[in-house]
């Protein structure tokens, strides 16, 4: 029996493990399995080149919980260790031996799949346990070895009757972790960390129902068998070529990642690239909401199919974080903060990468079945929209793709909507207008004037449009994007003749006049216009800049443009060839003038939703009265 000291050169090496290694002590479980794989792809490769004749076999990693005598067991069939091996890869903390074995075997090995980045994590096992064995054998013919240490700088290391190759590690639970002791809260771990592991991963067993053959009586009742109970998917569809797999196998990979979700993705993207940097995985474009911020932390990032994080905010760009799916990739390294994966140069190019991949995707897809893509526009363009506004890479690929929807369901790329409209919307400086209704609904009323007058308005509603729109009119030149409400439509649209008013000049400015001891002045300015008489007496604008401000300021630009709380101000603007409007003008009694102005703008601010709570209560109850 041999003692000795674990080689370290600080004395309190433990419980600075104990306390900061990792911030959630449930890693232990992931780092001591994926030791465990790398034992096992270790041997794998050794057989591989010829460098043993041992047999590989069907290894699997088994994990086992002994509640009553408070031990959780690791168990693999690889390798196994010497006890020259346990002492130069146990007692030196932080060598890692997968490290070593990658630089010794850098040639053959570099598609085994050994993590190599876990030099520590053998002993996250003392975060939640007091005492630790290792009970191993190596592959070589040598005897097994039995170390064993107790949370200090000491161990004692001797032999052990283990036989078959391999290594056990044994953790003695401390009374505070007894959590880890729970089968359930092991299967809740093993599934959330090691899902897709490269090695089948035993826990304990299952009843397994058998077919009955074709010819057996309708009665007859099915057997079962025991079975083990393997936790994980070795061969989770990233891992393999795109070219071997169907529509099919990526719709079942997304239920395996999604169980709980029941709606079909609308399609993927299989990333796998090599050079500069080792990536694989597959996204995927769900049904998106107009709520940006419910949808991130779907994507599952991977470190050689061992899970690390949902949180890959620096990995992934972020407009995309929105998406679902897996990223893989060994260049990612482990457990180190947010600052530096963004500050990291491979972190950056994998972020590149990604984007580029996916505006090539959806190019792809807009180029082949432009039909199909502008049935899926309304489910991706919060991504798409987010994309051109966050990414200048993407913004230019995303020309080509992006479209611009009409209220009239029809569907323009930026170049073909500036041919449509070039003829008949543009101001008097020969700049494009494009006019866009943000509320099919609420806007109704002026979508139909300005088609009436030939114009295409087009449905621009995600929360982030005018965001894009201020961006657009920056980047591209004589362009002005307009909503259909706005005070700026007739004002910057060439007119093909002016509407003559009816009233005089004396009688617009008493009109005015009578409008304006009515209106509040802190929310409305009075505009008179003359339309036609069949048009709307009086209708609600807003003006362009300050309505596109308020909007951006609730979705984060507020601060950016440093406007603070924006008032509400709106134009009343009054069509003075209506016959209301005469009426009111006309009126003999102030009060009876009076309320026909309040009745008419209770009206114009209904058709714009802007009237609500006790307003819209007196409103309908003085209606009401009206009509008895």
């Amino acid at each position: 029996m041999a003692t000795g000291k674990i080689n370290v050169s600080v004395e309190n090496i433990f419980p600075l493990i104990k306390k900061f290694l990792y911030s959630d002590h449930e890693i232990f479980l992931r780092e001591l399995i994926s030791n465990a794989t790398d034992a096992t792809l270790k041997l794998k490769h050794l057989t591989d080149i010829g460098e043993t004749d041992v047999k590989y076999g069907n290894p699997v990693i088994e994990v086992k919980v002994d509640k009553e005598g408070k031990k959780l067991h690791v168990i693999d069939q690889g390798v196994g260790m010497t006890k020259e091996e346990v002492e130069k890869y146990i007692n030196e903390v932080a060598f890692s031996g997968a490290e070593e074995f990658l630089e010794k075997y850098k040639d053959s090995a570099k598609d085994s799949g050994i993590i190599g980045h876990f030099g520590l994590g053998f002993y996250s096992a003392f975060m939640v346990a007091n005492k630790v064995e290792i009970i191993t054998k190596s592959y070589k013919d040598e005897p097994a070895a039995h170390w064993v240490c107790e949370g200090t700088t000491e161990f004692t290391l001797g032999d052990a009757d283990k036989k078959e190759r391999g290594t056990e590690i044994i953790l003695h639970i401390n009374e505070e972790d007894e959590e880890f002791l729970e089968e359930n809260r092991i299967q809740e771990l093993l599934v959330k960390y090691n899902k897709f592991m490269p090695i089948p991963i035993k826990f304990g067993t299952k009843e397994e129902t058998l077919p009955l053959p074709e010819d057996a009586p309708e009665d007859a009742e099915a057997e079962t068998k025991t079975v083990d109970n393997i936790i994980n998917n070795p061969e989770p569809a990233w891992t393999k070529q795109p070219n071997d797999l169907e529509d099919k196998d990526y719709k079942s990979f997304y239920r395996e990642l999604y169980p709980m979700q029941f709606e079909e993705p609308l399609f993927h993207i299989h990333l796998n690239v090599d050079y500069p940097f080792n990536l694989t995985g597959i996204l995927y474009f769900p049904k998106m909401t107009q709520d940006m911020n419910i949808q991130k932390d779907k994507i599952q990032l991977y470190q050689n199919q061992v899970y690390v994080t949902d949180n890959v905010e620096g990995i992934v760009p972020e407009f995309l974080t929105m998406l679902r799916g897996v990223i893989d990739s060994p260049d990612i390294p482990l457990n180190v903060s947010r600052s530096y994966l963004q500050a990291d140069g491979a972190v950056k190019k994998i972020s590149s990468y990604i984007t580029r991949k996916v505006a090539d995707k959806l190019k792809s897809l807009f180029n082949n079945n432009r039909e199909d893509f502008e049935q899926k526009w309304n489910d991706i363009k919060i991504v798409i929209e987010y994309g051109m506004l966050s990414e200048d890479k993407f913004y230019e690929k995303a020309q080509k793709f992006a479209l611009y929807p009409t209220v009239e369901n029809e569907y323009f790329t930026f170049e073909e909507l500036q041919e449509k409209i070039k003829v008949n919307q543009t101001d008097k400086d020969g700049n494009l207008v494009v006019l866009y209704a943000s509320n099919q609904d609420e806007q109704h009323s002026y979508i139909e004037a300005a088609k009436a007058k030939g114009y295409k308005v087009l449905l621009l509603d995600s929360p982030i449009i005018s965001h894009l729109l201020q961006k657009m009119e920056g980047e591209k030149e004589k362009i002005t994007f307009v909503r259909v409400d706005s005070d700026q439509v007739d004002n910057l649209i060439k007119k093909d003749e002016e509407k003559i008013s009816k009233l005089s000049e004396e009688e617009k400015e008493k009109l005015k006049g009578d409008f304006e001891k009515v209106i509040p002045k802190e929310k409305y300015t009075v505009q008179l216009e003359a339309m036609d008489s069949d048009a709307a007496p009086l209708l609600i604008t807003q003006p362009e800049f300050m309505r596109r401000m308020k909007e951006m300021q609730q979705t984060g630009g507020g601060g950016m443009f440093g406007m603070g709380n924006m008032p509400e101000m709106y134009n009343l603007v009054v069509n003075t060839n209506h016959p209301l409007i005469s009426d009111i003008l006309n009126t003999k009694t102030e009060k009876k003038q009076e309320r026909l102005i309040k009745h008419s703008l209770d009206l114009a601010r209904l058709s714009q939703n802007l009237l609500k709570g006790e307003e819209l209560t007196n409103f309908v109850k003085r209606s009401f009265d009206m009509v008895k």
